[in-house]
């Protein structure tokens, strides 16, 4: 039992851990690493990085604000510290289980508000599929202004377009589609005197309440206006930084903003933090628009690490802070 437990630890945190260092590796192999500290040691304002560090926090309290008006829609009072402190405690749990913090959040809402967790997961849903929707878009922009770029994109990294059409057939995906809609409607419907299944449906119930507070708000404006304070301040977290390096200074708002969309493809990549994937979109977006490859890596590898560092630290936080402002709980 003991062996099974450490199996699945091992599964769960080391191995996206272990890809994205071996991406990384990948990426690093062949880099001048005394040009790249040269860079690191005298090339950086980190005065400039400091800055751009409360955007990032900025966007995190931003996230708890919105995620706290879709629980308000579904008739659920919570104090708002706990949904702030529980959405930067989320990011830190992430970095040790890729994805398990957005469950953590709602498990720790559950407790201390006694919300039901499916309800709760609901709303997280919709919270969720509102950030892959402003990405999508802002990918769909780039594209339409930007051909040029995403072809430069491909040629060089062949590998992609490769490895996508590899593991991916339209045939196959509605195969697997249709399989699917048959186990569900099988189960549902031809088991449904079960009492497992009986259970799953009132969870279900639950979840689908929860999804449809994002239609019961009544502050929809202030909702897509807090999804673009989130946005806008994750690019002034990312964007600023440019600052503070002599070679991306110069490369303009545009270049900034494609960085940042290709950087925020990069974090759907279930590994801790992006590790490996973040770095290898924003060097080769970077290499695209005339950077040193060294130079790029220099800078990828300095703000990745203490983007990383601080909104641990911020998680960290909210973790210890949750169980002391609850302590009548």
């Amino acid at each position: 039992m003991n062996f099974k437990k450490l199996l699945r630890t091992i599964i769960k945190v080391f191995l996206p851990l272990l890809l994205g260092l071996l991406l990384l590796w990948f990426l690093y192999r062949e880099m001048d690493f005394r040009e790249i500290w040269q860079v690191i040691k005298r090339g950086v304002r980190y005065d400039i990085l400091l800055l751009s560090l409360l955007f990032g926090v900025l966007g995190n309290v931003a996230r708890a604000f919105r995620w706290g008006l879709l629980i308000s829609s579904i008739r659920e009072k919570f104090k708002t510290a706990n949904v702030v402190y529980a959405v930067l405690g989320n990011y830190a749990i992430n970095y040790v289980l890729p994805r398990v913090g957005e469950v953590w959040r709602c498990g720790i809402i559950t407790k201390y508000e006694k919300i039901p967790f499916t309800k709760l997961f609901g709303t997280l849903l919709i919270d969720r599929i509102a950030d892959t929707f402003t990405v999508g878009i802002l990918t769909c922009l780039i594209f339409a202004s930007n051909i040029g770029f995403f072809k430069n994109f491909f040629a060089r990294n062949p590998e992609l377009i490769e490895g996508f059409q590899k593991n991916f057939s339209l045939l196959w995906t509605i195969l697997a589609l249709l399989i699917l809609a048959a186990a569900v409607w099988f189960t549902f419907v031809r088991l449904s005197h079960l009492n497992a299944v009986q259970k799953a449906k009132g969870m279900l119930a639950n979840i689908w309440e929860g999804i449809k507070s994002v239609w019961l708000l009544k502050h929809k404006f202030r909702f897509i206006l807090q999804t673009i304070l989130i946005w806008g301040s994750y690019f002034l977290y990312f964007y600023i930084t440019f600052y503070a390096f002599d070679f991306t200074r110069s490369l303009g708002f545009e270049i900034g903003l494609i960085a940042f969309t290709m950087s925020s493809i990069a974090v759907a990549v279930p590994i801790q933090g992006g590790i490996g994937p973040w770095h290898f979109m924003v060097i080769s977006t970077l290499v695209i628009f005339g950077v040193n490859e060294n130079d790029a890596a220099a800078f990828a590898l300095v703000v990745h690490t203490i983007q990383t560092i601080w909104t641990a630290l911020c998680g960290l936080f909210g973790i210890l802070a949750l169980p002391i402002i609850n302590k009548e709980n």
